[in-house]
């Protein structure tokens, strides 16, 4: 009795240890410099994960997406932008769309600032419940509906790990970690360590400012108080430095919009890569990726006769993004009404 025990016992502790093993393995596979704290859980994250609790949810948000997009081509990298900002502030939990009508509200952070497409993720949300209530996430939504406004913008397509769980905090002091337009190069590249992304992350996900527009606002201290200068910032060709200030004229409308991909706004390609090469990139940001060794190697990669797969690659950083501090399992909550927390 006392043998059969002990045999017992071993083999449980053989089987956690095991275990233990097979999560070591699933984490390791990701990024070295990346935490375990980024990626607690993710190996529960998986493609299909709705298959059999709720097998039409992937295309309930593809239809609704697709509506939003055809209705106004800008809710592609509305959408796209959304899920990078939730991910950014707390990790992948949905706690962006939260809004208890307070100022302290996450999605009201000044690193926020221009985020919109909530009504698009609060609509798929409302169809889902109507087929499968309380199964499918906040969370997974927003990833589901950037991946699917990538696809409609001619991007890549690509599939999207599921099981995510939302998050009931939101608050607007932790979005201090978003990046910033004005982040010097250094400064953009410690943002995406922290979350376990590397440099070819940030330049593939800066990248996705291929499609899309910025406000004036963003453009003010780039045209005119670079704080190296004191005037423009010197990076910018000087063949299109009229034209972005004739868009932004000092002291003008700082809610006027203008497109961060010069010639291919509406479409999803390696086109702002070829702009922050060639001295056109619009944010301050993304012509800083030029200005470094390490981000500027990433950049010719994608440009030369014998390029790497821009496409492939991006889709691969935004799955990785997306296991960004995630809540599985039995962490964490299914919101029924993304916009509350409860």
């Amino acid at each position: 009795m006392e043998r059969g025990r002990v045999i017992l016992m071993n083999t449980v502790v053989l089987m956690m240890m095991m275990m233990s093993c097979c999560c070591c393995l699933s984490t390791s596979s990701s990024s070295s410099s990346a935490s375990h704290h980024h990626h607690e859980g993710f190996g529960k994250l998986r493609v299909g994960f709705y298959a059999k609790s709720c097998p039409t949810a992937e295309s309930i948000v593809r239809g609704v997406v697709q509506q939003a997009v055809a209705a106004d081509q800008n809710n592609a990298p509305v959408l796209l932008r959304l899920h990078f900002h939730d991910c950014f502030v707390q990790g992948c939990d949905g706690s962006i769309l939260i809004d208890k009508g307070s100022a302290t509200d996450e999605k009201h952070a000044f690193g926020h600032q221009g985020v919109r497409g909530f009504d698009v993720i609060e609509k798929a949300k409302a169809e889902v419940e109507a087929v499968c209530p309380g199964l499918v996430s906040c969370a997974d939504i927003l990833a589901l509906a950037a991946r699917d406004a990538v696809a409609l913008a001619k991007g890549p397509r690509y599939e999207v790990e599921t099981g995510r769980r939302d998050g009931v905090v939101s608050d607007v002091r932790l979005a201090d970690s978003m990046p910033d337009v004005a982040d010097s190069i250094h400064t953009l590249r410690a943002k995406f360590s922290q979350k376990g992304l590397s440099d070819k992350d940030l330049v593939l996900l800066s990248a996705a400012h291929t499609i899309g527009t910025t406000a004036c606002f963003f453009m003010t201290q780039r045209l005119y108080q670079f704080p190296a200068t004191g005037g423009s910032d010197p990076s910018i060709n000087p063949g299109f430095l009229p034209e972005l200030k004739s868009t932004c004229p000092k002291n003008g409308d700082s809610s006027v919009r203008l497109a961060m991909d010069r010639g291919s706004e509406q479409t999803f390609d390696n086109q702002i890569l070829k702009n922050i090469r060639s001295g056109f990139a619009v944010l301050q940001s993304d012509a800083s990726l030029y200005q470094d060794k390490a981000t500027r190697s990433v950049i010719d990669s994608y440009l030369g006769p014998r390029s790497a797969s821009f496409e492939a690659d991006f889709a691969k950083s935004m799955v990785k993004m997306g296991r960004i501090g995630v809540l599985t399992g039995s962490r964490g909550t299914i919101r029924r009404v993304c916009s509350s927390s409860d």
